[in-house]
């Protein structure tokens, strides 16, 4: 089939509400050396998607202004040093950005294969969250088989993913959610524990399940005040990773707690880092993780799938906070 000249993208017409996101018809980018052009089947919305759109999280430098993180779809044309081989396999990718889009660029070595019996929604809902929980968790926080994890935002995409990925490996986990009915969600995703923090102290509730031992990390995207009561939750040793600020960047802490409990305090932002990084965790969870997928024993939890064209509704659901796992743009 041939590849069209002009396609369809969701833009930014300016910062502000989900009523930005306007569609338009954008020339079809060309795969350089390395890449592969993919014909999208769907896109996962992430909370950088909003970020970005608000004006609050501008995308790195050379890639695309469109929103858009993680796709899955089919590759149908490559650059400079890659495979013709390549073209007509199935495989989702993370992208520096363009996601929203009929076609997008992609690292040929960011893709990973998606196996015939996952839907293409599902296969794009899996790179940013899995990529994001695996590097914080499992490579800054050091989890092993055995350990115990303070998770927030239980039943979001990365809390979701965080609960599949410890259950797996054998990881206690431990979510807090914001309501009863999200903690229930969470507990039949298989988390070990929920917390319904409206109702319950999370600090009280990690001593009282850990028997005052204390978790062995805590993966966090709230921040600001959160931070300091994290700390009281870890045990001696304990490592707090931070990956977003959604309750503010900056935090109240003692240090002699860090000195004294040998405290490890780390995080990480996922888009800016080099495309060698991305390619070497891609390797990693090619190895470790992916086989879980291609056996059908690794699935995003899914929410809700959107057309593309409803690419607004889709960041309003996600701001409304009412999701239980994953919000898709299904393209075609």
């Amino acid at each position: 089939m041939a590849i069209p000249d002009m396609m369809r993208a969701i833009a930014i017409a300016q910062p502000g509400g989900p009523e930005v996101l306007v569609e338009q018809q954008v020339p079809v980018p060309v795969p350089g050396a390395g890449e592969v052009l993919i014909e999208v089947a769907a896109a996962g919305v992430n909370r950088p998607d909003v970020l970005q759109r608000k004006g609050a999280y501008p995308p790195p430098p050379g890639a695309s202004p469109l929103p858009g993180l993680e796709v899955a779809g089919v590759i149908v044309a490559v650059g400079e040093g890659v495979s013709a081989s390549m073209i007509g396999e199935r495989v989702c990718s993370l992208v520096a950005g363009g996601g929203y889009a009929d076609y997008a660029l992609a690292p040929e070595a960011l893709c990973l294969p998606v196996p015939p019996t996952l839907p293409m929604e599902e296969a794009a809902a899996l790179p940013e969250t899995l990529m994001t929980v695996w590097h914080n968790l499992f490579e800054r926080a050091y989890v092993v088989e055995g350990d115990s994890v303070l998770i927030h935002g239980g039943t979001s995409g990365i809390g979701t993913m965080a609960i599949a990925l410890c259950r797996l490996f054998g990881i206690t986990s431990i979510v807090t959610c914001g309501s009863d009915e999200k903690c229930a969600a969470a507990l039949a995703m298989g988390a070990g524990h929920a917390v319904n923090y409206r109702s319950e102290d999370f600090v009280e509730a990690v001593k009282r399940i850990t028997q005052g031992a204390g978790v062995t990390a805590v993966l966090d995207m709230v921040g600001g005040d959160y931070v300091p009561r994290n700390l009281a939750c870890l045990a001696e040793d304990g490592r707090h990773v931070s990956i977003a600020t959604l309750g503010g960047g900056k935090a109240e802490i003692s240090i002699g707690q860090i000195m004294v409990r040998r405290l490890t305090l780390t995080g990480s932002t996922l888009r800016p880092r080099s495309a060698g990084f991305k390619a070497l965790l891609v390797d990693e969870i090619r190895s470790t993780v992916w086989p879980h997928v291609l056996l059908g024993a690794l699935r995003p939890a899914m929410d809700k799938v959107f057309p593309l064209a409803q690419a607004a509704a889709a960041h309003a659901r996600m701001e409304a906070g009412e999701h239980v796992g994953k919000i898709v743009l299904a393209v075609r």
